[in-house]
C-alpha cells in the first residue's frame, strides 16, 4: 500500500480509505434496458431465488450478495451485464439522447459502450474505438449478447481518430474513459499496485492528453465530452484536464452526482491547475463502498 501513501494529503479519512482498498469489491450487474426493464430483471432473479439489492443512485444497477453465483439465465440472455458500480458513472454523466452521434474513444471490452447504446435506445450512431484487437473481440461479443445494433467499431489509436468513415460529421458527445494506472481497481485487482511507477503514470498521462484533445476536436460546438479514469493520480486526472483546457476551446462544467465524492484538486506537489478542474468529481473507495474513480464533464465552446 506504499503507493497509496502519496495520496494522504488529498484524501479525507486516509485510514478508512486504505482499509476500504484492502476489502474485496462488491459484485454488481447492470440491467440492459435494450432487452428488458429493471423490474423484469429483478423479478427474473427473484424467481431464481437470487436476492439482489438495487444501488440507491441508479435503479438499473443491482448488487449481488457475496454468496451469489454469477451464472443465471437473465445474464446469458443479455438482460444483465457485469459492471462495477462506479464504472456506470461516465455514461450516466454523458447522458446521450436517442438518434445522436456518439463516440466511445477507448471502448473495449464494452461495458460503457453497451450502456451508452441502452441510453440511446439503440438508435443513432455509436462509434467504439480501441487499439487492441483482442479486446475488440470481447467488445463485439458483449454487444451481440446485449442486442446492440447502432454500433460501429474501429481498430485505431484514438489520438488519430478519423471522422471520414462516419460521413465526416462531428459527434454530439464523446466518452473518454482512458487507459490508466488503474489504482482505483485495487479492490478487485490486488496486484495492480505491484508494478506501479511514476514513469508509467507520467507516460500514460501523455497518451491521455492526446486522446482527450482529439475527443474535443471531434465533438461539435456545444457538444459534451466526459473524461474519466479509475486512478487516483492527479497526473492522470486534473493535470490532463489542465493541459486540454489550455490547448483547446472547451470548459469543465459541474454536474450532479448522487454518490458521495469530493471535488477535483487544484494543486498537486507544487503544480497548480486551472481552477475549473475543481468541478470534476473524485470518488474514493470508502465513500460508497466502491472502486476509485475520477470523472469530469466538458463542454466544447460554441
Amino acid at each position: 500500500m506504499d503507493v497509496l501513501e502519496r495520496y494522504e494529503p488529498i484524501v479525507d479519512d486516509f485510514e478508512a480509505f486504505v482499509a476500504a482498498c484492502e476489502r474485496p469489491l462488491p459484485s454488481v450487474v447492470r440491467v440492459n434496458t435494450i432487452k428488458t426493464t429493471a423490474d423484469r430483471a429483478r423479478q427474473a432473479l427473484a424467481d431464481e431465488d437470487i436476492a439482489v439489492e438495487p444501488c440507491d443512485w441508479h435503479p438499473g444497477l443491482l448488487r449481488l450478495p457475496e454468496t451469489q453465483p454469477g451464472a443465471n439465465w437473465p445474464y446469458f440472455h443479455g438482460w444483465l451485464h457485469g459492471q462495477e458500480e462506479v464504472s456506470a458513472v461516465p455514461a450516466t454523466v454523458l447522458d446521450p439522447e436517442p438518434g445522436e452521434r456518439v463516440w466511445d474513444a477507448c471502448a473495449a471490452p464494452g461495458s460503457k459502450t453497451t450502456q451508452l447504446a441502452a441510453l440511446m435506445d439503440d438508435r443513432g450512431l455509436l462509434v467504439a474505438t480501441d487499439t487492441n484487437l483482442g479486446r475488440i473481440s470481447a467488445l463485439r461479443s458483449n454487444a451481440e449478447r446485449l442486442g446492440v445494433t447502432n454500433l460501429g467499431i474501429t481498430n485505431e489509436d484514438a489520438r488519430n481518430h478519423s471522422l471520414k468513415p462516419w460521413a465526416g460529421e462531428a459527434y454530439d458527445r464523446a466518452l473518454v474513459d482512458v487507459p490508466c494506472s488503474c489504482e482505483g481497481t485495487v479492490r478487485k485487482n490486488p496486484d495492480t499496485l505491484e508494478d506501479w511507477s511514476l514513469d508509467h503514470v507520467e507516460g500514460t498521462a501523455g497518451v491521455q492528453k492526446g486522446i482527450l484533445t482529439r475527443a474535443v476536436q471531434a465533438t461539435r460546438a456545444g457538444g459534451t465530452v466526459v473524461y474519466s479514469t479509475c486512478t487516483f493520480a492527479p497526473e492522470e486526472n486534473e493535470a490532463v484536464l489542465d493541459h486540454v483546457l489550455d490547448a483547446e476551446d472547451c470548459a469543465v462544467v459541474d454536474y450532479d452526482l448522487p454518490l458521495s465524492h469530493v471535488d477535483g484538486v487544484t494543486e498537486w506537489q507544487g503544480e497548480e491547475f486551472d481552477p475549473q478542474v475543481a468541478a470534476a468529481k473524485r470518488i474514493y473507495p470508502h465513500h460508497n463502498d466502491t472502486g476509485g474513480f475520477f470523472c469530469a464533464k466538458l463542454e466544447v465552446a460554441e
